[in-house]
């Protein structure tokens, strides 16, 4: 059976809803929507050279690859391979065709570092090993039954300090931005980002389908947003964090906790049945914290790299 590869098409709905069930199928922890798939195609940086794939057998979509660069890194040249088949249909030469096509591309575009996600399973790892990547850091995705589970009290606010909501940041949302990139910038990961193009940050971020400002809190002091909690959710039962941080002037005070804490609560009132979240494996205190939510860690990826000659 002939395996072709060919770029996910934003006006075709057969290729946007196989690509959203591969993700689904292959990692259930990240909220996909075909409407996610068509924003973000249509309003990602120029810069990034964002070129999704689809594998197709049979007409059907059975693996999807999302490959970009890092175009907000200080350090150019950085490109990202995520490549995910149907569980179903592994072991057909589909990711194999889709790391090829996307390692060109970013090659073409200057890319001289690429890194990919992998689940941590012996055939996974096998996999990026074979193609020439090595192993480094890892991150584990964690799951809370919204629905069963039992969430810690709602806490007295302390002197100063208000809860509000993204949506009343509708009017002007540049401050949510700047908190954003604050927190962002001091993030673990392999790649420094420096969120600085407010235009950008609306029409990605801000705007996104998936950004419920419902349900996205914020913790408010001294007048200024000083940390939040941004929420995604899929239009069904699926609750995610996006985000959770808060500005280095207010660290330690318990903030961050305080807003997602609220974000659950109110999540679980609107019928949602099941949050996601992740953290690097090393990021000891918060894993703590969100074992304390009632987070269980549900899968394992690492983050493998590899050096273009």
């Amino acid at each position: 059976m002939t395996v072709i590869v060919h770029d996910l098409r934003p006006d075709v709905r057969a290729d946007l809803e196989g690509f959203a069930r591969v993700r689904h199928r292959a990692l259930p922890y990240i909220l996909v929507t075909p409407e996610s798939l068509a924003h973000d195609m249509a309003h990602l940086h120029p810069d990034a050279h964002y070129r999704p794939l689809v594998a197709v057998a049979d007409g059907k979509v059975i693996g999807t690859a999302q490959v970009h660069l890092s175009h907000e890194s200080p350090e150019p040249g950085q490109g990202n391979v995520n490549v995910y088949v149907d569980p179903e249909h592994t072991r057909r030469g589909a990711g194999g065709l889709l790391v090829r096509a996307a390692e060109e591309h970013l090659a073409a575009h200057g890319a001289v570092r690429l890194f990919t996600w992998v689940l941590d399973e012996p055939g996974n790892r096998a996999f990026a090993e074979l193609h020439g990547y090595r192993a480094s850091r890892s991150a584990h995705f964690l799951r809370l039954d919204l629905a069963n589970g039992t969430l810690p009290p709602l806490q007295d606010l302390p002197p100063g300090v208000e809860l509000r909501r993204g949506s009343d940041y509708a009017g002007d949302p540049r401050p949510l931005f700047e908190l954003d990139a604050e927190t962002t910038a001091d993030e673990p990961g392999d790649v420094d980002f420096e969120f600085t193009d407010y235009e950008a940050w609306l029409e990605q971020t801000w705007r996104h389908p998936l950004l419920d400002l419902e349900l996205t809190s914020v913790a408010v002091a001294d007048g200024r947003p000083a940390a939040f909690t941004a929420a995604h959710t899929d239009g069904g039962t699926r609750y995610s964090t996006a985000m959770t941080g808060a500005a280095r002037a207010f660290r330690g005070r318990g903030l961050a906790k305080l807003a997602k804490n609220d974000s659950l609560h109110r999540a679980r009132a609107a019928g949602y049945t099941e949050a996601f979240t992740g953290n690097d494996t090393g990021n000891e205190p918060m894993i703590a914290i969100n074992k304390w939510f009632g987070y269980e860690v549900c899968g394992t990826e690492v983050r493998y790299v590899r050096e273009l000659g």
